[in-house]
């Protein structure tokens, strides 16, 4: 009888093994779903951190353009710098003229540029260049309650459309899209 006893206590039945085997299997393609949920969640948090860089710059841009009242009051506004060519240039564009009402929507020259996966600016007009990755649109407008005030959007997100360059923005819902980055701000005119 003590034989018995003995035989069943040593090793490992095949039901035993078998069923090892299985958990960890189940344990192992967990992780490796764990790792790729992972990664993909980080690459979506690089894409919307260099997207809301390259917003934070097109902004800066534009508020460092001339909005205000010279000293014997009269107003100043820059209306021929080139916002879609990196250096800024003094002369060529609009400046802060008021945008078409479609600027955020679609690919417009002079309120649109192109910049590649490491932030790189590549070039601006309607037509994206090869290896753009980033589509940067802005918006400037007047607002109609007080002309001395204008409205700053910009909108940068990463190219889904490859023939046409559009954005698949605010569908019915208005939300916004992982991979954008949007930004919104009024500049008044003061005495420079």
């Amino acid at each position: 009888m003590k034989d018995r006893v003995r035989a069943s206590t040593v090793g490992f039945s095949l039901v035993e093994a078998v069923i090892a085997a299985g958990l960890v299997t189940v344990a192992t393609l967990s992780g490796i779903g764990l790792v790729m949920m992972t990664r993909r969640a980080n690459l979506g948090a690089t894409t919307a951190g260099i997207a809301s860089i390259l917003s934070l710059q097109k902004m800066e841009q534009l508020r460092s353009l001339a909005w205000g009242y010279d000293s014997a009051g009269l107003p100043i506004a820059d209306t021929t710098s080139e916002l879609a060519i990196v250096p800024l240039q003094g002369d060529g564009g609009p400046g802060l003229a008021p945008s078409p009402p479609d600027a955020l929507k679609q690919n417009t020259e002079h309120y649109c540029d192109f910049v590649d996966e490491r932030g790189r600016w590549l070039g601006g007009g309607p037509t994206p260049p090869p290896g753009t990755v980033y589509v940067r649109r802005w918006e400037i407008a007047q607002l109609p309650s007080d002309p001395d005030t204008l409205l700053f959007q910009v909108l940068v997100f990463r190219r889904r459309n490859f023939r046409t360059g559009s954005a698949e923005i605010a569908g019915q819902s208005a939300r916004r899209l992982p991979d954008e980055a949007r930004l919104i701000t009024l500049k008044t005119r003061k005495t420079l």
